[in-house]
């Protein structure tokens, strides 16, 4: 087979190349105006597909068509959004020569236009699936996935969060800077009306099931294809919306500031400043190497979301994995049905899955509403709670009060410090095989945690995370509340430390405890290994012990 990627080694082109480069029976010409870049693109990638450079202007490239012959073409250039008075030149010379083609177009309009060609392509026996990247393919897939438990659908949530290390090109940031500060067409309460692209913003939480939540981001509103065609999949559909969340979080907000100028016409658009603003993105930046993705459905009774966490360079894979898929399933004999159309329908979350193993990518759905009966452990993790081994999910599973009782070991850190701090918190004495006994108070909205130790006890409480906490359980110590992530491993749940807070006022991380706290359930019963430092005071406090019903 033999595929022509236009942008072959620019952003979402080269991916799209390292992602098929262990298909042999491929030969990907990797093409683009810059002979040299694309030369040095094919020495540098490792590949078992053949590689060809190729000079290309996609403006004009007809007779490079015709001397190639591709299987499919793939225009992973852009940005779609300022390709001009004719927008569809390289699709109609594909369809007029009878080749496929795809692109990753992430224009509302584009992607929706593109059906207009719909004829000629059923004509010329050959595809065109426009918009063959995250949005709007792995979002329509997802929406069809949750929508089957639903009673219709009535609103879509979704945002995209891409680690700061992820890499942007100039041609996503001239597609962003295009519409940033100016109105974007959304359906809100059931009536058609226009939001500010890349200023208006809301906070959600990306939290896959088990797995340690990225910090709370805020999305901005994208001018994505999903807004112009999930509404025709649902007519019952009454408000979307779609965002980003660029990190760090202060050059998001330099971004909102910047389309708020152009928002109230200081400046006529931020098209001109897009290399500016690419300089920044990929250079300043800071933070966790984990980016995700996030979608969430409601009826008129019912809410459910589907979540993906990828860790380091799994997640800037993902916008090219649509494209990576058509080929594979193309090379397997599964070609899409001839036609010019948006791709949203020629891709299921199936597709995605062996493709997002492949890099480690975790993905799942959370079902059902708060407030559902469940325990705050069951709630926050979600299927993932499933996997606990069977002494932990008795003991996180209980809806009545209980006890237990069993034995520790306990070593105090030997500093001044280390003392006072476990006295203020009322952590045990040192010694081995000491008496522990716990009681947990249980209400629907929380757990009260009395530990005692040789008869000495110390309390906290625990409640299910809102807000800025939303999908971890967080544990107060008087004034002191801890955000902690519980993530699930093998049968184990470890409790990870992701924010405090006195009286509810925000506290530096970089002087925030270190905590290291596993449960377990070996030998069959429920077993704890816990261990506090400060990070400028060393250990406070570590126990380790089990636990088996109080008799």
């Amino acid at each position: 087979m033999k595929l022509l990627v236009i942008g072959g080694y620019g952003t979402f082109g080269g991916r799209l190349a390292e992602l098929l480069a262990d298909e042999s029976r491929l030969t990907i010409y990797i093409a683009g105006r810059n002979a040299r870049a694309a030369e040095k693109f094919c020495a540098n990638l490792k590949a078992e597909a053949r590689l060809v450079p190729v000079v290309v202007d996609r403006l004009n490239c007809r007779a490079t068509l015709e001397e190639l012959r591709p299987d499919l073409v793939v225009d992973a250039s852009g940005p779609f959004q300022v390709y001009g008075d004719d927008p569809y030149r390289l699709v109609k010379d594909c369809i007029a020569l009878g080749y496929n083609y795809i692109d990753l177009a992430d224009g509302a309009d584009f992607v929706a236009g593109i059906s207009e060609l719909d004829g000629q392509a059923k004509a010329a026996n050959c595809f065109a699936l426009s918009g063959m990247s995250s949005f709007p393919v792995l979002t329509a897939a997802v929406v069809r996935k949750l929508a089957i438990g639903l009673n219709g659908v009535e609103k879509i949530t979704a945002g995209i969060a891409p680690s700061p290390f992820a890499g942007v090109g100039l041609n996503v940031v001239r597609a962003i800077a295009s519409y940033s500060g100016k109105p974007v067409r959304i359906l809100k309460d059931g009536t058609w009306t226009t939001g500010i692209g890349f200023f208006d913003s809301r906070v959600m939480v990306v939290n896959v099931p088990g797995e340690v939540p990225l910090r709370p981001v805020r999305f901005a509103l994208t001018d994505v294809p999903d807004l112009r065609i999930l509404p025709l999949d649902w007519p019952e559909i009454k408000t979307m919306w779609m965002g980003a969340g660029p990190t760090p979080a202060v050059l998001h907000r330099l971004l909102w500031l910047a389309a708020g100028l152009v928002k109230l016409r200081v400046l006529p658009s931020l098209l001109p400043f897009a290399p500016i603003m690419n300089w920044v993105i990929n250079t300043i930046r800071w933070g966790e190497h984990r980016g995700g993705m996030i979608v969430e459905v409601e009826s008129r009774s019912q809410k459910c979301s589907w979540h993906l966490l990828a860790e380091g360079e799994g997640g800037p894979l993902i916008p090219s994995m649509a494209a990576e898929a058509i080929v594979r399933n193309y090379l397997a004999g599964r070609k899409p049905e001839a036609g010019a159309r948006s791709g949203h329908r020629d891709l299921e979350l199936e597709d995605y899955e062996p493709l997002l193993a492949r890099h480690g990518i975790k993905h799942a759905m959370r079902m059902g509403n708060t407030g559902d009966g469940t325990s705050i452990y069951q709630h926050t993790l979600g299927p993932a709670f499933e996997k606990l081994a069977a002494p932990l999910q008795q003991f996180h599973g209980r809806k009545t009060s209980f006890e237990m009782a069993g034995k520790a070991n306990v070593t105090r850190g030997r500093s001044p410090i280390a003392g006072l701090v476990a006295r203020l918190f009322g952590f045990p004495q040192e010694g081995n095989n000491v008496p522990v006994h716990v009681k947990i108070d249980l209400s629907p909205e929380r757990e009260i945690w009395t530990r005692s130790f040789a008869g000495k006890s110390f309390r906290s409480t625990q409640t299910q995370g809102r807000g800025r906490n939303e999908g971890l359980i967080v544990e107060s110590f008087g004034p002191f509340s801890f955000s902690l992530a519980v993530p699930a491993k093998d049968g184990a749940l470890h409790l990870v430390l992701r924010g405090w807070n006195i009286f509810g006022l925000p506290l530096p991380r970089w002087a925030m405890p270190i905590s290291i706290a596993t449960e377990h359930g070996a030998k069959d019963r429920f077993n704890f290994d816990v261990e506090i430092k400060l990070p400028w005071a060393g250990s406070i406090v570590k126990y380790q012990g089990w636990l088996e019903p109080s008799k």
